[in-house]
């Protein structure tokens, strides 16, 4: 009988030992899916993350894009103003001119006329 006793508390100990082994590889599968769970939320939040932060960055450009367009538009209207108020001036010179030659011929021949007693 006490080979038998000793066969079974060998069977139980084998037992024992299989059950922890067991319960280490139960452990060591609930870790990973911790750890995998972990990962899977991180990956989440970092595309989430990279999500808001490219939304930013469009953002930003557009609103740096809409800032420097309205600029050129300002400065191509005040070119264009500049150049309408040049070119306007410049008919302004030229009628003032053809005036002026005019009222000088005219000048000239009333000076001649009188030089000349005719008037």
């Amino acid at each position: 009988m006490s080979i038998w006793l000793a066969s079974q508390e060998n069977l139980l100990w084998v037992q024992r030992m299989n059950d922890d082994r067991i319960q280490q590889v139960l452990q060591i599968e609930e870790q990973a899916r911790e750890v995998h769970d972990a990962a899977l939320r991180e990956a989440d939040q970092l595309v989430k993350q990279a999500d808001q932060e490219a939304q930013e960055l469009i953002e930003k450009a557009t609103s740096d894009a809409q800032e420097e367009a309205r600029r050129l538009v300002e400065n191509a209207q005040a070119e264009e103003e500049v150049k309408s108020i040049q070119s306007e001036a410049e008919e302004n010179v030229k009628r003032s001119r053809n005036m002026a030659k005019g009222n000088l011929d005219r000048a000239v021949s009333y000076l001649l006329d009188r030089v000349a007693g005719r008037e």
